[in-house]
């Protein structure tokens, strides 16, 4: 009985050591050593999903979504966060080119007041397999990857709730 607790314990732990946030950044393109940041501040998050996915279930429902943007979910299997202060214009260029090297095509770009948010994908046929989405506040910028599968109709759902729900907020104002 005591082996299986300490068992269970030490793989508790192995699973929520992902949940840390690091200072070294975990995505892509800016995982290069040798590419000079400047003087850019990484804060890095990877949440493992059986954490995530109840928690943004809820957050939905709370938030009066719809089931069917609920069910959408499912078809995540991991997201990666980072957050980056003191970035450039330079590195930012730098990182469209890799995504464009890497087979990402830009799918939207929104301008909202301050901020440029930009959706790009990689999907094989039909499938999506990764979406990246680009919060540009100036200096300030959050890089969001978000893998699984998903159909452009997923994303379009995903975005249009996104939109009405800005939309409400202004009314109600």
């Amino acid at each position: 009985m005591k082996n299986s607790s300490i068992i269970f314990t030490a793989i508790c732990l192995l699973c929520l050591q992902s949940c840390i946030v690091s200072n070294t950044p975990k995505m892509g393109f800016f995982d290069n050593p040798y590419y000079d940041y400047k003087d850019a501040k990484f804060k890095s998050i990877n949440v493992p999903m059986f954490i995530a996915k109840p928690m943004m279930k809820k957050a939905l429902r709370e938030e009066g979504g719809n089931e069917e943007l609920i069910s959408l979910i499912k078809k995540i299997s991991d997201i990666k966060v980072l957050t980056v202060e003191n970035g450039n214009q330079t590195m930012l260029a730098d990182y469209t080119n890799y995504l464009t090297h890497n087979n990402f095509s830009e799918w939207m770009t929104i301008k909202k007041e301050n901020q440029l948010v930009k959706f790009q994908a990689k999907q094989k046929g039909e499938t999506i397999k990764k979406l990246l989405i680009t919060v540009n506040s100036g200096n300030e910028l959050v890089f969001v990857d978000v893998s699984g599968k998903f159909t452009a109709d997923d994303i379009s759902r995903i975005i249009n709730y996104s939109e009405d729900k800005d939309v409400k907020k202004i009314v109600s104002k």
